[in-house]
């Protein structure tokens, strides 16, 4: 196989502090917040999702989400995103923007699959995609940069499998609201990479003025480094990730999807992978398995990486005394 591809670089985001934290029952003291995102900009992570304008009631977790923004050092060419479910947390967006604190970007998110879009916001596809018209106004009038996120592309808990030409159809309505970034989530680690392929592939055929393509995986099945190999090779140059693998369905929501069991695609274990295969990523391997160590100090138990327990490949190993004979 040829390896001219190995050459382009890939753009990270990690998604602890949002996505990761999320489906934490135990709410983080803002000041551990606080500190990894700092340290998230200085390892090199060209994007990070900051926090959430959720309601606090419905979310604790994210009740700390103005201080977040306030206090955060930001750093030189790190892009800042802020998750945004409905026209109220896209105004306090906008608000925070013009009080010098707001983020770089916003994400929308819908799923495809009907019957999870309505589990999740009581409203129809229609009423949602009405709602998203209003909310792009506003932050383009904010010049905010939409992350315009689909779920359940691979497969929904709820109904089983989606119809790819539902899949074209949202990205075309994304498109029209102006947006910059098309990010596929595989919710609850649906796919593989036979279906990543198809998908993208077929996207970078229909749209090939987008530049920016997004591949969030879960690793709910294992599924998630596989994935994200299957999407670069495809085309795809952004990635979200979590340390420790964490993240997912919201640890208040009553029914669980998969058994609870959820998970974002592992930042350690991804970004070592691709800078073995001389992929740059931007961000030092050994610094993200120090990053991953310092997550589950805060959390307080071991996650899901791989390279945390045995450390990146040395390449230029000391010599040591044989084994005995």
């Amino acid at each position: 196989m040829a390896t001219e591809y190995l050459k382009e670089r890939v753009y990270m985001c990690e998604c602890w502090a949002r996505d990761g934290l999320q489906n934490i029952p135990k709410v983080i003291p803002t000041e551990h917040k606080i500190e990894m995102l700092n340290k998230f900009g200085k390892a090199g992570y060209a994007r990070m999702e900051t926090t959430s304008f959720s309601n606090p009631k419905r979310l604790p977790q994210f009740a700390d989400a103005v201080d977040i923004l306030k206090n955060i050092e930001r750093a030189p060419g790190v892009q800042y995103k802020l998750t945004c479910i409905n026209e109220v947390a896209v105004e306090r967006a906008v608000e925070a923007v013009k009080e010098g604190y707001g983020p770089d970007e916003i994400s929308f998110m819908i799923s495809v699959s009907e019957a999870h879009d309505t589990f999740n916001t009581k409203m129809s596809h229609e009423e949602h995609w009405a709602q998203f018209d209003r909310m792009a106004k506003m932050a383009h009038s904010a010049n905010l940069n939409i992350i315009a996120t689909l779920g359940t592309v691979y497969g929904c808990p709820l109904a089983g499998d989606v119809a790819p030409e539902k899949v074209w159809q949202f990205v075309d309505r994304y498109l029209d609201l102006g947006v910059e970034y098309i990010c596929l989530g595989d919710t609850t680690g649906a796919g593989n990479p036979l279906l990543v392929r198809e998908m993208f592939g077929e996207l970078m055929v229909r749209h090939p003025e987008v530049k920016k393509f997004v591949a969030h995986f879960h690793d709910t099945r294992g599924t998630g480094i596989a994935n994200s190999l299957a999407a670069y090779e495809t085309g795809v140059r952004y990635f979200d990730c979590a340390l420790g693998a964490i993240g997912g369905q919201p640890a208040n929501y009553g029914y669980k999807y998969q058994l609870g069991f959820s998970g974002n695609v592992c930042s350690e274990d991804l970004i070592c992978m691709f800078e073995e295969m001389g992929i740059p990523t931007g961000i030092d391997p050994a610094n993200v398995v120090e990053l991953g160590l310092r997550a589950e100090e805060i959390l307080g138990e071991p996650q899901r990486s791989n390279v945390i327990r045995c450390g990146p490949v040395n390449h230029t190993a000391p010599i040591v005394d044989p084994p005995p004979s």
